[in-house]
Formats: C-alpha cells, structure tokens, sequence
C-alpha cells in the first residue's frame, strides 16, 4: 500500500506572508505523516505568475521536504486562459518548470496510473493545450489496464458535467467536453483537483470528483459564491491498495483559518484579485 498526500491552494511568498505561518504546521504534520508521495494541486505560490521569487521561496521549502513533491500549476502560479491582466504564456510556464519541473506529468504507482494536468492550458487556444491533450490520449491509451487518477488545479465544474461558464471557478465548457469524453472512455476513477478552497466528494457516474481544501486560507461570501462543499483547510491522505484507493480528509494541528476576504486588497489588487 503506498500513502499519498495532496495538498493544495499554499499561496506562499517570501514578500506576501499572510499565508506562510500555516507552512510549518504543514510540514511538521507531512514529516510526522512519512508519506511516499506528496501531490500539490496548485497555486502553490501566492503571485508566481508575475514574481518569479515566489517560485524560488517555494521550491526550496519543497526541496527541504524528505518526501518527492509533484505539483500542478494553479492560477496564481502561471495565469489563465486569456486572462486579459496575467494570461498563461510561455515566460509564466518557463518559470514554472524552472523551479517546480513539468506541468503535466504521469506517475505509475501499484496498479494505478496518476497523470497530472495543466488546467491552466485549458480553453488558451495555445499550442501547449493541443500537445497537452495529445500527450493525455496517449498516456490513457498506454495505461496498460492501470486504473486512471487526475491531479489538477482547476475543476470541471462545480455541479454538472454539461452546467455552462462559471466563469472563475471551472474549466470552460468547450475546454471540458474533451476531457469529458475522455473519462468516459477510459472509465478514469478518480478527478481530484483544488483551486475553490472547499471540500467537497462526490461520484458522477463510475467517476470520484474530489476537492481538495487548502491548506492556506478559506474564502469568504465577499469572494466566493454560494456552491457544493465544505470551507474549511485540510489535506486529502490517499491509500493506493491493489486497484483500490481510499480517500481520507485530515485536519492538520496548527493551520489558521486566515480568511482571504480580510486582505485580498493587499494580497491580490484590484487587476489580479478573485
């Protein structure tokens, strides 16, 4: 059986420390934990999309680690998909594997397949987003009767796989159907993603849709609509076993539940804000 913790949603920085102190709760639980793995489900950095020292403050935090991180890149770390102030481009990708490696990624463990997912490619229109998809068609088709998991930052909806734009909070529509099909296809058995800073776990179809909470900080009703979920910090502990997998929410001794609507005017301005 091997243990595999996801975190996500740090947003940690060596010049915006709202959200550091919640680090060394963080990794003292992680060394305690000894897990084989550790999965990061993005925004690692709190504005790495525009400041490459949050991806040099945050990689040597991983490097300090005892345990190998793979991580997929959030907004925060490498922008959105035609977003008109930070768009993900090729400087903000280059920054990315630069310090944290590549940002989509396959690693086999048991009899299980994880592949890790560039959301932030998804509906750019960019070059990269067509490699990406060829690479994924490939790598399921490859999987040699492995069972399939996701890792990515963003999710695919937040109700309903066919729901329309939500604009901030989901893959877009057109972006989605691809991927949609391609879980169908494959009979993928996990989707595990972050980004809405909420718990939340649920089967659609033979399919497990799970959120990941952060571990930096919750949004509040001034920043985050109503939807599914829990607002709450955590971390997701996995146990691959054979062809299954269980899933279990963890609290983590120490973390502050820092509420990102109380300095979001100084963490993210106006042009970069939620």
């Amino acid at each position: 059986m091997l243990r595999v913790l996801h975190i996500s949603d740090t947003h940690l920085s060596p010049r915006k420390r709202h959200f550091e102190p919640n680090w060394a709760p963080l990794r003292a639980w992680i060394e305690a934990e000894n897990p084989d793995l550790i999965l990061h489900g993005g925004d690692v950095t709190v504005d790495g999309a525009n400041d490459e020292d949050d991806f040099r403050f945050c990689a040597e935090l991983f490097s300090n680690l005892r345990v190998p991180v793979l991580a997929v890149p959030g907004n925060h770390d490498v922008g959105e998909p035609r977003h008109l102030h930070q768009p993900v481009n090729s400087e903000r990708l280059a920054r990315w594997h630069r310090h944290l490696g590549p940002d989509y990624w396959c690693r086999d463990i048991e009899k299980w397949r994880l592949i890790g997912l560039n959301s932030q490619l998804l509906g750019s229109g960019r070059s990269e987003e067509k490699r990406q998809l060829d690479w994924l068609k490939t790598t399921m088709s490859e999987a040699r009767r492995r069972r399939i998991a996701w890792f990515l930052h963003m999710p695919l909806f937040l109700e309903d796989p066919v729901e329309g734009d939500i604009g901030y909070w989901t893959v877009k529509p057109d972006a989605r159907a691809p991927l949609l099909d391609l879980i169908s296809m494959h009979q993928v058995a996990l989707v595990a993603t972050g980004h809405v800073h909420r718990l939340h776990d649920r089967h659609v179809g033979r399919t497990r849709y799970l959120w990941a909470p952060s571990s930096g900080f919750v949004c509040g009703p001034a920043t985050q609509p109503p939807m599914p979920g829990v607002s709450r910090l955590g971390v997701v502990v996995y146990r691959f076993d054979g062809t299954e997998v269980e899933a279990e929410i963890k609290d983590v001794a120490g973390l502050t539940p820092y509420r990102i609507d109380d300095v979001i005017h100084e963490v993210y301005p106006p042009h970069d804000a939620l």
